[in-house]
């Protein structure tokens, strides 16, 4: 059900058949997750996806794994695509690309990696061996890690994906030290997807990466959308605001990630979790409405 007030909105704009936020009109009434499109194609790509630093770097055992073949499952039943590794992250390429094929689900999935080290033909050798651990012919999203090598591997990535072994290029971050670099990079290289760390209490992106990657067309994966759990932690005991109703916010883990997805300029956020009641709280952030301007100043001044 849906109140007067929202729906006389959605009159308003029925015809264009867009909300003002972006999104397609249909998944407000169909109650599924929104999507945002890839700038560069077009593509639809579901906000909420999942992060595997820490979390995937497991070993083979069934004891060590079934908590995240559930975790894998219903994020595909609550309609998340994204999943993000790295050679960088242990086991996690190996266990990602097992469970989606066992679990049959991997024509499902959005899969993003990235490149993480030094050498032409060692990076080469280290994305065909991410192709084999996540049993991919063909990369859906393809990264530079931390921007190690850029310039070498952007040659690569390039001509991979004029052949068709991989779909978008990326960059990556997680530092703020690194924001004008990254920033260099977007406006003289134009790759399709840039991925850097955005949460309540770290905002310095929207100073200038987030308005830079939406004038340029740049799609934007988020990271430490929690501030590597600290976020909790300040929470701690504090009950949610009473308004937070208004924009369909149930947990704090919502409230922070539709802070997130309020920002024009965000496509997906990847948050990282291990733990099958987590994933589907955070993908339940990708449901309902959004904080306009108004409300995230709101939030802002409460969480301060």
């Amino acid at each position: 059900m849906i109140s007067r007030r929202d729906m006389m909105k959605l009159l308003a704009v029925s015809g264009a058949g867009i909300l003002s936020n972006g999104f397609k009109l249909e998944s407000f009434y169909m109650n599924e997750m929104l999507k945002r499109k890839i700038p560069s194609t077009g593509e639809p790509l579901p906000v909420v996806g999942l992060g595997t630093w820490q979390t995937f770097d497991v070993g083979s055992s069934e004891t060590e794994r079934n908590s995240l073949e559930e975790v894998l499952t219903l994020m595909k039943e609550k309609g998340g695509t994204v999943i993000d590794s790295s050679p960088m992250y242990g086991t996690s390429e190996n266990v990602v690309g097992d469970l989606t094929a066992e679990l049959k689900i991997a024509e499902h999935i959005f899969y993003a990696t990235k490149v993480w080290i030094t050498g032409k033909q060692q990076g080469i050798d280290q994305m065909n061996d991410s192709f084999r651990k996540m049993k991919r012919s063909k990369m859906d999203l393809m990264q530079i890690h931390n921007l190690v090598d850029w310039k070498t591997h952007l040659k690569t990535l390039r001509d991979w994906k004029d052949s068709g072994k991989i779909r978008y290029i990326g960059i990556t971050h997680y530092t703020e030290s690194a924001y004008d670099d990254l920033e260099t990079i977007m406006k003289n290289e134009k790759p399709d997807f840039v991925q850097f760390n955005y949460s309540i209490d770290v905002r310095t992106a929207e100073k200038r990466l987030l308005p830079a990657a939406k004038d340029l067309g740049i799609a934007v994966l988020i990271n430490r959308p929690y501030g590597g759990g600290n976020l909790f932690s300040k929470v701690r005991g504090k009950s949610l605001p009473e308004w937070t109703r208004e924009f369909d916010i149930n947990s704090w883990g919502q409230f922070f990630l539709k802070f997130i997805l309020s920002h024009e300029a965000v496509t997906c956020v990847i948050p990282g979790t291990s733990n099958p009641k987590h994933i589907v709280d955070n993908m339940l952030a990708g449901y309902g409405r959004l904080p306009d301007k108004s409300a995230r100043d709101k939030m802002v001044n409460y969480f301060n």
